[in-house]
């Protein structure tokens, strides 16, 4: 856990964390990867134009990264009446007419590929309720981004999104402000955000007529004549796009904001939160599987800041899950190949999206590990034993209780009890370690169910196997767990016996085969272990 210290002692950038809630609102938007940092550089080369002062811009570099954060909210009740992709549809003409967004509506409600009696019954039978639905889900991305906006330190962004649906003429549907009453940090970004999409359709001077066409309307005049103007500078073209992380993040106006040591693992649960807002089903889950985790680390036995690590780690475990498609979360059906490659790949979205930062890559690597199983039957990599640590392990173990108990089609559906024997099964049949099952099972509050180790080895056997496997000698393995020598020796004959070897090369390879060597070096607090 080295490097999780060394990655926790450095500040922690409200910058990383809201341009890390950027590239996965891209994912959720269906933008190309990183759009969303090229559309924060485009909104500070705006801001340049314009004359901004810093106030201006310090507000317009974080408004931009956060613009869509609320993309996701409520994705799965838009599943049921949308039958096309809407979100990747809706954002060509969000700030077009009436008419364009109504166009792009009644072309997405249908089943994709319907013959055309029935793609009209659809949506005619559809309508009402995505018409009713859109201040909902206007006020629901309004919402959703000021509340992940707050948890990031970023009061004064967070009242500023209060506008975010709001045009200039005052034909918003929620209606809340119109010309000057609208922020000016936020009318540069909603110019910004606007060009940079059009321009990664068809170039900057398409995007320099779109702008014109709204000046007035959706966008302020003046903005939108300063964009047109310098849109090569501002945009340029699709060729010359692509801002880095780094280049963003060191665009930050003024000195770079910090996260105060007592708020970063609120600022981390954003990033999962924004994975719970896709639908019902999911409000307040990464909390939950968070709280579980690391109640369960306590009791294992890790320390004050390996438990951290594992909670944090919790937290932004399905920040990918925004990448799966809403129709399929949605789907009451036995899902297809490509459907359920869609699910397998989430865990790899969320390293993707904590890549670049190195505070949110230390716990990325432990919560991709999530699905992994001991047996290498997981996913997205297949890990073996070997190469899933402790906190994968807990993790993994956290989030199956939390799946077997869920309500279908996303869970299983278990009483806690079922559960509980589930995941029992699941540690008999190798794909979920023991020692992580019982402390998440007691943790929960319930009963942990015998521990079945592998060769029928003891409790005591298995520390001693997992130590030797490391290389220490037996008066070494003696002092670490306060036992004799001799006594040391003996549970490591009976273990050769049982295991059927003779030599310490041989346990270390069945102690890696079995995932012993991760709990070798931990005093685990005791557990029933089946006769």
């Amino acid at each position: 856990m080295a490097e999780t210290a060394s990655a926790t002692a450095r500040p922690v950038r409200a910058a990383e964390v809201a341009a890390a809630l950027c590239l996965a609102t891209d994912l959720g938007m269906g933008f190309p990867w990183a759009h969303g940092l090229e559309a924060t550089a485009a909104t500070m080369r705006l801001c340049d134009v314009a004359g901004a002062d810093e106030a201006v811009r310090r507000q317009a570099y974080f408004l931009s990264l956060l613009a869509y954060a609320g993309c996701a909210a409520d994705a799965t009740v838009k599943a049921e009446f949308f039958g096309g992709p809407i979100t990747e549809s809706i954002v060509d003409v969000i700030w077009g007419t009436r008419r364009e967004q109504m166009g792009v509506v009644l072309r997405s409600l249908p089943d994709p590929g319907a013959p055309v009696p029935a793609a009209v019954g659809q949506t005619v039978a559809r309508l009402p309720r995505a018409v009713a639905h859109e201040p909902r889900e206007q006020l629901a991305l309004c919402e959703v981004a000021q509340h992940l906006s707050r948890h990031l330190g970023l009061d004064g962004v967070a009242d500023d999104l209060h506008h975010l649906t709001d045009r200039w003429d005052g034909s918003g549907v929620l209606g809340r402000g119109r010309g000057e009453e609208i922020p000016t940090a936020l009318r540069i970004v909603l110019v910004a955000r606007d060009a940079a999409h059009q321009a990664s359709v068809g170039g900057s001077g398409y995007a320099a007529d779109v702008i014109a066409d709204r000046a007035g309307r959706a966008h302020d005049p003046w903005v939108a004549g300063m964009l047109v103007r310098h849109h090569h500078e501002i945009l340029g073209e699709p060729h010359e796009q692509g801002a880095t992380w780094d280049e963003v993040l060191a665009a930050e106006p003024g000195t770079p904001r910090e996260i105060p040591a007592e708020q970063v693992d609120d600022a981390v649960a954003t990033l999962g939160e924004l994975a719970d807002v896709v639908g019902p089903a999911w409000a307040g889950r990464s909390r939950a599987v968070a709280a579980l985790a690391g109640d369960a680390a306590e009791l294992a036995g890790l320390d004050p800041a390996e438990v951290r690590h594992v909670r944090r780690a919790a937290l932004l475990q399905d920040v990918g899950r925004i990448s799966v498609p809403a129709r399929i979360w949605h789907a009451h059906r036995t899902l297809s190949a490509e459907d359920r490659e869609h699910v397998r790949l989430h865990p790899y979205f969320t390293e993707r999206v904590c890549a670049a930062s190195p505070f949110l890559r230390d716990l990325a690597r432990d919560a991709v590990c999530h699905h992994e199983r001991l047996d290498g039957s997981g996913y997205h990599r297949g890990l073996p034993a070997a190469a899933l640590g402790v906190p994968a392990r807990l993790l993994a173990a956290a989030d199956a209780m939390r799946s077997a108990c869920e309500t279908p089609p996303h869970g299983r559906g278990l009483s806690r009890a079922a559960a509980v024997y589930a995941l029992g099964r699941d540690v008999r049949e190798g794909r979920l370690d023991a020692e992580a099952v019982a402390a998440v099972v007691e943790a929960a509050g319930l009963e942990p169910p015998p521990l079945h180790r592998p060769a029928g080895l003891t409790e005591q056997e298995s520390r001693v196997v997992g130590l030797v496997a490391r290389g220490l000698a037996t008066k070494q393995v003696a002092r670490t767990l306060g036992i004799s020598p001799k006594t040391a020796d003996q549970h490591l004959q009976h273990a050769y016996r049982k295991i059927g070897v003779s030599s310490r090369a041989a346990v270390a390879l069945f102690a890696a085969e079995h995932g012993l060597l991760a709990w070798g070096e931990l005093l685990i607090p005791g557990r029933r272990t089946a006769p």
